[in-house]
């Protein structure tokens, strides 16, 4: 495959990248030097009841959420790796997963997987170079495109040193980036760190589905309360 940008696949290097934090404008900024649309732009959600859903501006394509990484948290993806893994579930071929294999690279693959799930939001840059020599690879081909990319992590530093907070690398502050995104009619949770895609089932209107799902995150751990979500809209 003709390689359209300096992605390329080659040996696997241990990698631990800056955090990126939830900020659309940081976020933004990121997705429209490299191609995306920018009628296409990232909202902060400022709750899960009807009125702020509301407030997202429409449509909207996927849905990025940021969790504290429990201990409930983290019983919970056993509990749900254990279950899927023995009843099976049907995941759609037009889904394109991809594995975190790069440290404290959440954020960044939460927006891969929104982006490479809706490609009519890309325009010539880097994330469209990705997602079209993504496409036909296994996962671990995929894995091995994002690690040797130094495009990207020059552009996920870039990002992460003009957050409003410190960057850091330690691992002090657990919290988690997944992306939520509608594929065939069903909604998906794709989270690089998990063994497979999650499908949620049907789903007509991906803000009341999700809103769904991430009720259910802060129900499992009602006494944290540092959740954020941002969507990605177009604006008129």
């Amino acid at each position: 495959m003709e390689n359209l940008t300096d992605c390329t696949l080659g040996p696997k290097p241990k990698q631990m990248w800056i955090r990126l934090e939830g900020n659309p404008e940081v976020w933004n900024k990121m997705i429209h030097e490299n191609g995306v649309d920018k009628a296409w732009c990232f909202h902060d959600i400022y709750g899960f009841d009807e009125e702020s859903l509301g407030m997202i501006p429409r449509p909207v394509t996927a849905i990025i959420f940021l969790y504290p990484v429990t201990d409930s948290a983290k019983k919970f993806r056993q509990q749900e790796k254990v279950k899927l893994t023995q009843q099976g579930q049907d995941i759609s071929p037009k889904v394109l997963y991809f594995k975190q294999t790069i440290g404290h690279a959440c954020g960044m693959m939460a927006l891969i997987h929104a982006l490479a799930n809706n490609k009519q939001v890309l325009g010539p840059g880097l994330f469209q170079d990705i997602v079209t020599q993504a496409e036909p690879m296994t996962i671990e081909e995929r894995a091995g495109l994002l690690e040797n990319c130094a495009q990207l992590a020059t552009v996920h530093k870039n990002a992460a040193m003009s957050g409003q907070t410190e960057p850091r690398l330690d691992d002090s502050d657990r919290h988690y980036f997944v992306a939520f995104t509608e594929v065939d009619g069903n909604l998906y949770e794709l989270d690089g760190s998990k063994a497979f895609p999650i499908n949620h089932g049907p789903s007509s209107d991906i803000v009341k589905s999700t809103a769904q799902i991430l009720r259910q995150y802060i129900e499992r751990d009602s006494a944290v309360h540092d959740f954020s979500a941002m969507a990605l809209s177009k604006s008129d």
